[in-house]
């Protein structure tokens, strides 16, 4: 299953650039990316445009959002590196209470039509 969420990050192009850098291979901790894996995310991309970011998840039948948050915020590594990405991104008018990053509902597949 493929899930899909969406954010903005502040518009200020140097703390773009560096939110950028901590998403280059080997600059997010170890035990954040072993959490994410952990919780039935079996990929993830995240897309910019501008300030808006796009993240796919490609998860397993058992992901439960709820409880990989709770997961993530018991772990005190993981915590820091949402505190330190929260300093770049900003919450879209439509995000669940307590969110960043709002969920997308999908509205087309290609292969729903013959």
């Amino acid at each position: 299953m493929i899930r899909v969420l969406t954010l903005d990050l502040i518009d200020d192009a140097a703390a773009i650039a560096e939110y950028e850098r901590w998403h280059v291979p080997g600059n997010v901790p170890a035990p954040v990316v072993a959490a994410i894996r952990a919780s039935g995310v079996t990929e993830m991309e995240i897309f910019r445009t501008g300030t808006r970011l796009v993240m796919t998840m490609a998860v397993t039948p058992g992901f439960d959002p709820a409880a990989k948050a709770d997961a993530d915020a018991a772990d005190p590594q993981v915590a820091e590196w949402e505190a330190r990405m929260g300093t770049f991104q900003r919450a879209l008018p439509a995000a669940p209470d307590g969110s960043r990053w709002t969920p997308m509902a999908p509205i087309f597949r290609l292969s729903d039509h013959p």
